[in-house]
């Protein structure tokens, strides 16, 4: 491991050294930003990115504006985000209601075709959602959803925001949340009132394309007593020194209380240690944000890009980021890239 004090990314910085004021190691969050604007200025929840093989990126986000689920694209992860009119996803799959789709994830495939992990609202019971899967040959789509769901045990809940993470080995992972608020005895997110119900964030190992599951999920965070009724939307990275990053939220979306946060292991299967400074963003901290949550981190772990509440909805921030030891430290909402 580096010194404690190295700050370090999972690959070379993206931005120029003049956008970067080196973090003091007594302070996570690094300078206020009042007045920050959201790249995306329309509700765009629960975004996740991914760069494509002409260097283009795209952002994917929960259903909004007419679509099953949005996409907006930019040249660089720092925008101008141009949003797209079109539904990636017009059919969600039979096993759905074919609406109330959320959390999207796209991956391209070692052949070039596209899988994207989503969650879709059970026909059968719209109480529950489960992961689901979709192919395309092209990053805009149209999706083609599989026949049955990724995972869908309803007698847990359910389960929510998938999110793929290829690992230095080669080996391929699908990391979600088993959506146990949704059987909960009511409160806050269903899931405020005793006895709670866990709601875990379980890994599956899956091959080459990204669809078939290799062994067991197995269990790597559940909710405690300081994140309120939940845990959800895990993602992973790995920086260069073989730190596993997994950003995550608590409280409830619909409350001030949502939160950034993550944990960190030396092992892609954990276990996952929380981090000791508490959750990395939350409201009024210092961007001003309310209920910023569902993060996903950059490939190279140089930001996340995440929502908050705006009049429009949740719209799309984006925060360049830094590792110093087993920390991760902000650089400031929407910084502009070199």
């Amino acid at each position: 491991m580096k010194a404690s004090w190295t700050l370090r990314f999972a690959a070379p910085l993206l931005f120029c050294s003049a956008a970067l004021a080196l973090p003091q190691p007594s302070a996570p969050h690094l300078w206020r930003r009042d007045g920050d604007k959201p790249l995306i200025n329309m509700d765009f929840p629960d975004p996740s990115i991914l760069q494509d093989k002409d260097g283009q990126w795209y952002s994917f986000a929960t259903s909004g504006n007419g679509h099953n689920i949005q996409v907006a694209k930019a040249s660089k992860p720092g925008g101008p985000w141009t949003y797209l009119d079109i539904d990636l996803l017009p059919n969600t799959g039979s096993w759905t209601t074919n609406s109330n789709a959320w959390a999207p994830d796209v991956r391209r495939t070692a052949d070039g075709n596209y899988v994207m992990y989503y969650s879709g609202q059970v026909k059968s019971d719209p109480r529950f959602h489960c992961v689901g899967t979709a192919t395309a040959s092209k990053i805009t789509g149209p999706y083609k959803p599989s026949a049955k769901p990724f995972d869908c045990d309803l007698s847990k809940g359910g389960s929510i925001d998938p999110s793929g993470f290829s690992d230095i080995d080669g080996k391929h992972y699908v990391v979600y949340k088993i959506d146990g608020n949704s059987i909960g005895h009511g409160g806050t997110c269903n899931n405020g009132v005793a006895p709670f119900v866990p709601t875990p964030i379980l890994l599956q190992e899956v091959g080459s394309d990204l669809l078939t599951k290799i062994g067991n999920p197995i269990q790597i965070l559940d909710r405690i007593s300081s994140d309120g009724p939940l845990v959800e939307a895990p993602a992973i990275f790995r920086d260069v020194d073989g730190l596993y990053v997994m950003f995550f939220s608590s409280g409830c979306f619909t409350s001030p209380t949502y939160n950034v946060d993550y944990a960190y292991s030396r092992s892609v299967r954990g276990p996952y240690t929380r981090s000791e400074s508490g959750p990395l963003v939350v409201t009024m901290d210092s961007f001003g944000l309310t209920a910023p949550g569902g993060a996903t981190p950059l490939p190279d772990g140089s930001a996340i890009v995440f929502h908050a509440d705006c009049a429009q909805g949740r719209c799309f921030f984006e925060s360049k980021i830094g590792i110093m030891g087993n920390k991760v430290l902000l650089n400031g909402v929407n910084g502009l890239y070199g």
